[in-house]
């Protein structure tokens, strides 16, 4: 049926065209004005909505307006945003931690009580439906004309074979000359090593203690220069007296001035998509900010990298959490930069695309390759142009995961760098010596961009920057898929707000993407005013859901196995052509690596359809899916919630 504009709609066109005639007789600002008009006018045409698809800005109350630097999407439709304390130094001095829970459905809001500061943590879906949430900011950092407290690394050394000593935040440690510093965060120092050789009836009979130790940084107690210690000294623990004043002691090298980078936390949670609550599990050995956590063939998850507790990048230290016991142990010792981009291939082992958020030195870890964790070998994957250029790149297991295609867009150099790349890079995993082959460009140089999986296996790509952090106004107001079949870009309508750094883009149930986030440095064109963070959520409706009717999925099993063939009510079995099993995302700093699209062979029933999951665990972990089906058209139902065991 051809489509007739409404009187309305005739009017606004009539208008607008006068308008523009006008135009040449009248100011520019004219011309402006009639030019918005019928823009507004042509987007929302159903012929162009049915071609490119649609933005609208979601309606928040001002109470639940965060800065939201992660995104989650739980089992339950609700979208999980974190901002602890929302890079706001004000915030953080407050104690003032903040998550938001939003339900797409029917847009509405509530307040989590976030326990601790979860900015910059790490996430990872957990088997049973639960969000793990490890890491996350002890310390803001500080420039060196910022720094009025002398401060640094201390080790605090226990002697003592018989007990562990905890010491709280602002215990006081005293040097041989006087000075004196206060500890900044609580520290658990263990228990020294006790050996013993010989018996008791052995004259040589030897007892040797080793003194444990455990780090924690101090800040002077007095202001300025005169808190400075250029040189190593052992500090008495101020209130300890007799044998433990013997036994716990501090040591540390300078103390000083210096630039101070963020520093990380231990704790770990889980966040209960049911009770809607955070829950304390075990802490990590090591503090970590900007850390990526990946779901494991097993169910469990290894936590990579991040700046520790003293804002030093961990030179390799990884460790493992298991859901079963809720408790972590130690992962195989490799460096990567802050937030890798390490995704699970079938097989079991990681593939690190090259994508990382940062810190780090410019010519380590940046190199993609296969990481095999039972013998801890890295196999470098070759190929990748533009290598200086992956950190804050977007990645993605291309559709469906079966093929083991990663394809990694845009990126730019290394730390407050203006450069950007438009280069686009795909791996054919499955292949007998994998490399990257070019892909095609972004339509221009993007930093930060998202990149979020559809069910129509295509690749939707929103927003960035050309420069760092959105300065020199470079934030890019633009939109497209990406069609891997056809290896090509294709234009999307385009986002009325800006998006770059801090900012995360996530699938919805019902087949829309939703966007949040963004935090420029400045808001002009010359940067010198301060950007404000973009606290506004904008939802795209992609073009598959205004050509035609959706199929309809039905009643079926909510929990299977893999393996297992699972059958679904559906009014036209034979409408259905294809399946796909997606898992939720959970996104921050441009890095996703829960989501995947698994493919699902289908078979028509009489009033029915039965897909059939996959056995391979390194394929679809254990946990929790969307299952969406499409028509010949490549129009997604709304998901259906499947829990794989």
């Amino acid at each position: 049926m051809r489509y007739r504009p409404s009187p309305q709609f005739r009017k606004t066109a009539l208008g607008a065209t006068a308008l523009v005639a006008l135009a040449g007789m009248n100011a520019p600002a004219t011309v402006g004005f009639a030019e918005r008009t019928y823009h507004q006018y042509r987007i929302n045409q159903p012929r162009y909505m049915a071609a490119y698809g649609h933005w609208d800005l979601v309606s928040v109350p001002r109470r639940y307006r965060i800065n939201a630097i992660h995104a989650a999407l739980l089992h339950t439709g609700k979208v999980l945003l974190i901002a602890g304390s929302g890079n706001d130094q004000k915030k953080f001095d407050s104690g003032t931690f903040q998550s938001v829970l939003w339900d797409p459905s029917d847009n509405s809001f509530k307040e989590i009580d976030t326990p601790k500061d979860m900015f910059c943590s790490g996430h990872a879906q957990l088997p049973d439906g639960r969000l793990l949430v490890a890491g996350g900011t002890a310390r803001y950092e500080k420039l060196t004309g910022d720094i009025n407290r002398a401060g640094g690394a201390m080790l605090i050394k226990n002697e003592d074979p018989d007990k562990p000593r905890f010491f709280a935040k602002g215990t006081l440690f005293r040097g041989t000359s006087g000075k004196e510093y206060r500890s900044q965060i609580d520290v658990l120092v263990p228990r020294a090593k006790k050996t013993e050789t010989g018996n008791d009836k052995d004259k040589d009979k030897k007892v040797t203690v080793t003194a444990s130790e455990a780090r924690v940084y101090v800040e002077a107690v007095i202001r300025g220069e005169s808190g400075i210690s250029n040189t190593a000294d052992q500090y008495a623990i101020v209130g300890l007296r007799g044998k433990d004043a013997d036994n716990l002691y501090g040591l540390a090298a300078k103390l000083g001035l210096d630039k101070k980078d963020f520093q990380g936390l231990r704790a770990a949670y889980e966040f209960d998509p049911v009770a809607e609550r955070y829950i304390s599990v075990d802490s990590m050995a090591e503090a970590r900010w900007y850390p990526t956590l990946v779901t494991l063939r097993d169910g469990r998850v290894l936590a990579v990298s991040g700046l520790d507790d003293m804002g030093e990048i961990i030179p390799g230290k990884n460790e493992i959490f298991d859901p079963a016991t809720r408790k972590w142990s130690a992962g195989p010792t490799r460096y990567f930069p802050t937030y890798p981009a390490l995704f699970l291939t079938q097989g079991g082992s990681l593939f690190y695309s090259g994508s990382n958020a940062g810190y780090g030195p410019a010519e380590e870890g940046r190199h993609p390759g296969l990481w095999d964790l039972d013998k801890n070998a890295f196999t470098p994957v070759p190929g990748l142009a533009a290598t200086d250029q992956t950190e804050t790149s977007a990645s993605v297991l291309l559709p469906p995961a079966q093929l083991q295609r990663f394809m990694i867009l845009g990126g730019g150099g290394v730390g407050e760098s203006h450069r950007s790349t438009a280069r686009t890079a795909l791996v054919d995993l499955k292949a007998k010596d994998p490399r990257y082959r070019s892909g095609p460009d972004l339509p221009q140089g993007t930093r930060y961009l998202n990149a979020v999986l559809t069910p129509d296996d295509n690749v939707f790509t929103t927003g960035g920057s050309a420069d760092y952090r959105g300065k020199r106004a470079s934030d890019i107001l633009r939109a497209q898929f990406y069609d891997p079949a056809q290896d090509a870009f294709h234009t999307a309508a385009a986002p009325t707000v800006g998006r770059d750094y801090h900012s995360e883009a996530l699938l919805l149930p019902d087949g829309r993407i939703a966007v949040f986030g963004s935090n420029p440095l400045f808001a002009d064109t010359d940067d010198t005013q301060s950007g404000v963070f973009e606290q506004r959520i904008e939802v795209y409706t992609p073009p598959y859901l205004y050509r035609t009717a959706k199929p309809l999925l039905g009643a079926g099993p909510a929990e299977v196995y893999r393996g297992d063939t699972a059958s679904f009510l559906t009014p036209d079995p034979d409408a259905v052509r294809t399946a796909r099993l997606m898992r939720p995302s959970a996104v921050t700093h441009a890095t996703d690596v829960e989501q995947r699209s698994i493919g699902l062979s289908v078979e028509r029933r009489a009033g029915a359809v039965a897909v059939t999951i996959p056995r391979d665990p390194t394929l679809v972990p254990s946990g929790w899916y969307m299952l969406f089906v499409r028509d010949g058209r490549g129009t997604p139902s709304t998901a259906r919630w499947l829990h794989v065991k």
